[in-house]
């Protein structure tokens, strides 16, 4: 259907490819074609739209053998409107010029048309034959069909051209097709029992020569296991003779490494022993030059120390020696003084104050009487 358009009081049409188009304006015409696109005035425009391109009609009818059995008929007719043109001046296709929408349905009239002309030369040709020549043979149907609708008249004077006509299939009522299958049925089960047969046969046939083939097993087992109890035994006195070998030369090893052994721990004994000697005497010197030293040491460090202090006292000695006795008496108290305990409050009397000035005077004031 083509696309119509509204602009105020006018409308524009836009077609496609495979819609023919005229335009009558005021009883001539103005436009026509595929893919035609324009303006126009609904109010004066008379528009046709005619389809061309190639479309399919399915058919399904039912038809009558010559040996009076109902079958039914499967076809597809292709068709096209050859000369548009034509069928728009025979069938209404005319379109609302303000909607763009057809008025009518024109081609259900030419499908009609076409079942009833494809219907009629399939009908007569299968009257003529019985049922098995008209369910193995289409082709005689599909050409009489396309024979028939190539030929007709009416389909010109409508510009129709038929494409092609084909006879999908024709079957029998469900009834009559059971029925034919039923011979065709028991020869594929006779040829299935057949099978079956063949094959159990078969089976029993290779049944025995599995029984066969487990009797000559057992038999070659018990020779294969008569030969596996020889070479056990034969294995078995290896393994002893290995056995006592490997023993005894164990025992020559075993003997020889407590040989060694023994020997190499008197060796280490002995090393042991000699060097525990040395050491203990390499101790034992060292102690006893430790001791010595010391002692040495000792002794010089006392008659360092002795001969210090007899020089100090020599020295002090000298020196009292030279200083007058009042300074003598002095150092005395001061040194008294130092040996006393403490004295956390000392009283001083004029008695005693006296007096001890007259101790500290009293030998210069006679002398210097």
């Amino acid at each position: 259907m083509a696309d119509v358009t509204r602009r105020l009081f006018l409308r524009h049409l836009r077609g496609t490819p495979t819609n023919w188009v005229r335009l009558h304006v005021a009883g001539r015409v103005r436009r026509e074609g595929t893919g035609q696109s324009f303006w126009y005035r609904p109010l004066t425009a008379v528009l046709s739209e005619v389809p061309v391109d190639d479309r399919e009609l399915p058919l399904l009818f039912h038809a009558r053998t010559g040996d009076f059995a109902d079958i039914t008929v499967q076809a597809t007719v292709t068709y096209r409107v050859a000369d548009p043109a034509l069928a728009a001046a025979r069938l209404d296709f005319s379109v609302d010029p303000r909607t763009g929408r057809a008025r009518s349905r024109p081609l259900d009239q030419v499908a009609t048309l076409l079942a009833e002309l494809a219907q009629q030369p399939a009908l007569d040709l299968l009257a003529r034959v019985p049922l098995a020549e008209a369910l193995t043979t289409v082709a005689p149907v599909r050409e009489a069909v396309s024979a028939a609708l190539g030929a007709e008249p009416r389909l010109a004077d409508i510009g129709v051209a038929v494409v092609s006509a084909r006879v999908v299939a024709v079957r029998p009522e469900p009834e009559l097709e059971r029925a034919l299958q039923t011979p065709t049925r028991e020869a594929v089960q006779v040829q299935a029992d057949r099978a079956t047969y063949a094959r159990r046969a078969q089976a029993v046939e290779q049944e025995r020569g599995i029984a066969e083939n487990e009797l000559q097993n057992k038999i070659e087992l018990a020779r294969r296991e008569q030969q596996l109890v020889e070479q056990h035994g034969a294995n078995a006195r290896r393994r002893a003779e290995l056995d006592a070998a490997a023993e005894l030369a164990s025992a020559h090893g075993k003997a020889e490494r407590e040989t060694v052994a023994n020997t190499a721990a008197a060796d280490r004994a002995r090393v042991l022993a000699t060097a525990e000697a040395e050491k203990e005497r390499l101790l034992a010197a060292g102690a006893a030059d430790k001791e010595r030293t010391l002692a040495l040491a000792k002794a010089e460090t006392v008659r360092a120390v002795g001969a210090a202090e007899a020089e100090a006292e020599a020295a002090k000695l000298a020196t009292y020696a030279e200083l007058p006795p009042a300074v003598l008496q002095a150092l005395t108290v001061r040194e008294l003084a130092g040996q006393l305990p403490p004295i956390g409050q000392l009283t001083v009397t004029p008695d005693l104050l006296a007096d001890l000035l007259g101790r500290l005077t009293g030998p210069t004031g006679a002398v210097d009487r």
